[in-house]
């Protein structure tokens, strides 16, 4: 029974009661017994009054705790002119008041956060207090290669990913660095918040290929350097000696062969610290819209001689219409021809390179079925100066790399179960 009801039944009762008992006490005398009726009924009057008073404000608790259970926080009382009435209006009105600012404050900073998750270029992977994915961002999908709407409210174990597989080995607190094809450097961090009272995993993903190329060419730049500046100080004194010698020799001296050998080693040797040298050296590229159709034409062009005589056999496939791309013509020629001259140089005779441009997916691939690269070896075919060739400098794929991560195009050069070795690019 509500209190109203309760405080309205005490009412008629005690009111019913005195007017009982009134009867029989005062029948004998009727002026009493309507003095004593006028006061009972001052009495119910005064007490249906102490009634409105006490209940109105305990209805406006309840339409307030309705507005607030509504999460309705505009709902606001005017004073009545009554103190005690007034003073409950009026600290309602400022709950009311901070209840509405904080729950703006909050919808802000959840708004921000959400922005912030988004747009950030840190990859950030959400898990609910089951540990199922809750929420990836645009950049951890880009990494791991999914749709959002294939990856909530699913376990780690679901997906292969190397992103997947390296969250699955770290405890909360823990980091651990791995390296992708391409090749890219990733970071991984696993954290721990607490959502409604519960704990939750989170997964930040950061991107260190730039920072590690670039202290790389700072490393290998340096001694580059100091390298270049030894060896042509010394070719060119030591050239100059020779010449000299050269020229004082008899035409039939037995000398002269050995001195001219000597000479072109030296060059051979500049040349070589040359080669060196343009990987540092290397400038950033001027951009511009380029044809990749018309562009790939022309590399094949250039390289079918080279291929003829390895008698290897060059194909071309390209798009129609004719791809775009906002890139450096001269730079992404230089790394075409370094990789085709790979593929043929990788090729059996008789075997084939094949060069193709597709549109859906965007990409542009130079493959070839020669021998397979070995797997101990795919980690390392981009380092500085590394080569699986008798003699190689290991500068190809080193300049290679420099200009496309100058360009942002991902890149990826490894063997498929299929038997074919192919280098693919996304423009």
């Amino acid at each position: 029974m509500k209190l109203s009801a309760k405080f309205i039944l005490f009412i008629v009762v005690i009111h019913a009661v005195t007017i009982t008992l009134s009867f029989f006490i005062f029948k004998e005398n009727k002026l009493l017994f309507l003095v004593a009726e006028f006061f009972i009924l001052l009495s119910l009057a005064i007490s249906w009054s102490l009634y409105n008073e006490l209940i109105r404000p305990l209805q406006l608790l309840l339409r307030g705790a309705d507005a607030i259970k509504d999460r309705d926080f505009n709902v606001k009382f005017v004073k009545t002119g009554k103190f005690e009435m007034d003073q409950l209006i009026e600290v309602y009105n400022h709950m009311i008041d901070q209840l509405r600012l904080e729950r703006t404050t909050q919808q802000e900073q959840h708004y921000f956060l959400e922005k912030l998750i988004q747009t950030s270029p840190t990859g950030i992977i959400l898990f609910d207090y089951d540990g199922f994915i809750a929420a990836m961002n645009p950049r951890a999908l880009e990494w791991t290669a999914l749709q959002r709407e294939k990856v909530k409210r699913r376990p780690l174990s679901d997906f292969t990913h190397p992103v997947f597989q390296a969250i699955g080995e770290l405890k909360t607190g823990e980091s651990k660095t791995i390296t992708l094809e391409g090749p890219r450097t990733l970071k991984i961090q696993k954290a721990q918040f607490v959502d409604r009272g519960f704990p939750c995993d989170f997964v930040m993903i950061e991107e260190l290929t730039a920072e590690i190329l670039e202290a790389e060419k700072r490393s290998y730049g340096k001694v580059i350097r100091m390298m270049a500046h030894e060896v042509n100080n010394s070719i060119g004194a030591v050239n100059s000696i020779l010449d000299t010698t050269l020229q004082l020799q008899a035409p039939d001296s037995e000398v002269k062969p050995a001195l001219q050998v000597a000479i072109e080693r030296n060059e051979h040797l500049s040349h070589f610290m040359r080669n060196f040298a343009d990987v540092i050296r290397l400038p950033a590229p001027i951009k511009a819209h380029v044809d990749l159709n018309e562009l790939l034409r022309k590399v094949t062009q250039l390289m079918s001689f080279s291929a003829k005589n390895a008698g290897v056999y060059l194909e071309l496939s390209v798009p129609h219409p004719p791809l775009q791309a906002w890139a450096d013509a001269g730079q992404i020629e230089q790394v075409l021809v370094n990789v085709i001259k790979n593929a043929i140089e990788a090729s059996a005779k008789n075997g084939t390179v094949s060069i193709a441009l597709t549109s859906n997916p965007r990409q542009l691939t130079v493959a070839n079925n020669g021998q397979p690269i070995p797997k101990e070896v795919e980690d390392k075919l981009f380092t500085p100066f590394f080569s699986t060739k008798n003699g190689g400098q290991g500068i190809g794929l080193t300049l290679a790399r420099e200009i496309l991560t100058a360009h942002g195009w991902p890149f990826s050069l490894k063997s498929d179960p299929d038997g074919w070795t192919r280098f693919a690019v996304k423009p």
